[in-house]
């Protein structure tokens, strides 16, 4: 019997599609194979994990599902539909069961000879009996999905630069990764997993964006602390900046303090969007003055000039 999703992700049937999401996401980070590669049973509840969150995560699916049309592999629950209601009664049901096998009785009992191994048309009942059992059988199965990890580095996820992968049968193939990507994104390749009686399975792709050193996202926008000098800060300047696509010039105005923030527009994150483009977040630029240390110069400057303002003022000190 097929697993109940929601009871393999541990939520509530009436969860919503964030929990389902936070639920999956923690379950696949312990359960990865990655991570547990010396227990196989890891792995196996690792895909079935998976499974719960593609088939609840699919709205017409996971509808059909809570009204006990399909389980939780995604197969009819019961392939005769309503039949049953009003079958042999020739009543409202409106399905009798006269298949000309001469009579209701005959009839009924042709169907049952047709499910269970086509001993009508074995006995010259009829044709329908025969093609009634084929009907009711299930497709068959395809093969397993087979999961995988990739880790993508910052710039590349910004740029949503193609990642080029190699599968489990050593083929490569170059992913486009989708805008508004983040860790945990899976991205589903068709025909690409394990190889069954009814088709080869699917190649479920789990990404993770690399931490960088001195970039951190926030949202669809990035976030640098730039590093300038005194004389660039007083004076204004233009500098050099690193962005995800590549260094760029960036005007320091005068007179700018630590804290300042610059922004240099669609240097982010690509923006999921329901229309053909969802633009781009901006890099956030803030500026880090640093000042020498044991500087002589500076240090008799500071000693030679008084700054009447007070900076704490509005701090009420």
């Amino acid at each position: 019997m097929a697993a109940d999703p929601y009871s393999v992700l541990n939520v509530a049937r009436g969860a919503s599609e964030a929990d389902i999401k936070k639920a999956y996401r923690k379950l696949a980070k312990e359960l990865h194979p990655d991570r547990n590669k010396d227990n196989p049973k890891a792995a196996e509840k690792f895909s079935q994990v998976t499974q719960a969150y593609d088939l609840l995560t699919d709205k017409d699916k996971r509808a059909r599902f809570d009204r006990g049309e399909i389980d939780g592999d995604g197969n009819p629950v019961n392939p005769f539909g309503g039949f049953g209601s009003g079958m042999g009664s020739g009543g409202q049901g409106g399905f009798r069961a006269d298949f000309g096998g001469g009579g209701e009785a005959g009839g009924f009992g042709d169907i049952f000879e047709g499910l269970f191994g086509g001993m009508g048309a074995r006995r010259g009942g009829g044709g329908f009996s025969g093609g009634f059992g084929d009907f009711g059988r299930r497709a068959a199965p395809k093969g397993a999905n087979i999961a995988y990890r990739l880790a993508v580095s910052f710039e590349d996820a910004a740029r949503l630069a193609a990642q080029r992968i190699t599968l489990r049968d050593g083929k490569t193939i170059d992913l486009k990764l989708p805008a508004g990507l983040e860790s945990g994104t899976q991205m589903r390749l068709a025909g690409k997993g394990e190889e069954g009686p009814g088709g080869a399975g699917d190649a479920i792709v789990t990404i993770e964006i690399q931490p960088h050193r001195f970039f951190q996202r926030d949202g669809d926008d990035i976030r640098l602390d730039l590093p300038v000098t005194l004389s660039e800060a007083v004076l204004g300047a233009e500098v050099r900046v690193p962005t995800p696509d590549g260094a760029v010039m960036l005007k320091v105005p005068k007179g700018s303090s630590s804290g300042k923030t610059l922004r240099l527009k669609g240097r982010g994150f690509h923006k999921k969007a329901a229309g053909s483009t969802g633009g781009r977040g901006d890099l956030l630029v803030t500026l880090m003055v640093e000042l020498p240390v044991d500087d002589d110069a500076l240090i008799e400057f500071a000693r030679g000039w008084h700054d009447k303002g007070n900076p704490r003022g509005r701090m009420g000190v």
